[in-house]
C-alpha cells in the first residue's frame, strides 16, 4: 500500500548511522543521500524509509520492517542495541497477533517504537 515513509530527526547523523546498520540485516542499504540532511534507505535502488533533519517528529511513530526471515529479526535486534538503540521487546512469538508472528522491538535515537517482523513459521 505505501511506497515509502518519510519521517524527521533531531540528529542526523546519528539516526543515519542507527538505521545504516539496523536495517542492514534486513537488506536494506543507503540508496540515497542529499543536502546533507536526507537519507533514504530500501532495497536496490528505491528508497522506501527517507529521514530529514528537521527536529524529531511528534507524536513518535511505530515502523514495522518486513523480514524474510527469524534470523534476520534476531539480528535486527541485536544490531539496534549495539548501535543505542533501547529494547522495547526482546525477539520472540506475538500469539495474539497471530501463531507465526515473530518480532522484535526497538526505540530508535528519537523514540520512535521501531520493529522487525517475520511472518513465516520457523
Amino acid at each position: 500500500m505505501l511506497d515509502h515513509l518519510a519521517i524527521s530527526v533531531d540528529d542526523y547523523e546519528k539516526s543515519k548511522a542507527f538505521y545504516s546498520k539496523v536495517l542492514a540485516p534486513l537488506g536494506y542499504t543507503l540508496v540515497m543521500e542529499f543536502d546533507d540532511r536526507v537519507a533514504c534507505f530500501g532495497v536496490g535502488k528505491k528508497p522506501s524509509l527517507i529521514i530529514h533533519q528537521q527536529g524529531k517528529t511528534v507524536p513518535t511513530l511505530h515502523l514495522a520492517f518486513y523480514s524474510k526471515t527469524r534470523a534476520g529479526v534476531d539480528e535486527f535486534y541485536q544490531a539496534a542495541l549495539l548501535a543505542g538503540g533501547k529494547d522495547n521487546g526482546v525477539p520472540g512469538i506475538r500469539e495474539k497477533y497471530h501463531p507465526n508472528y515473530y518480532g522484535a522491538f526497538i526505540f530508535d535515537p528519537d523514540g520512535h517504537n521501531i520493529e522487525a517482523v517475520c511472518h513465516a513459521p520457523e
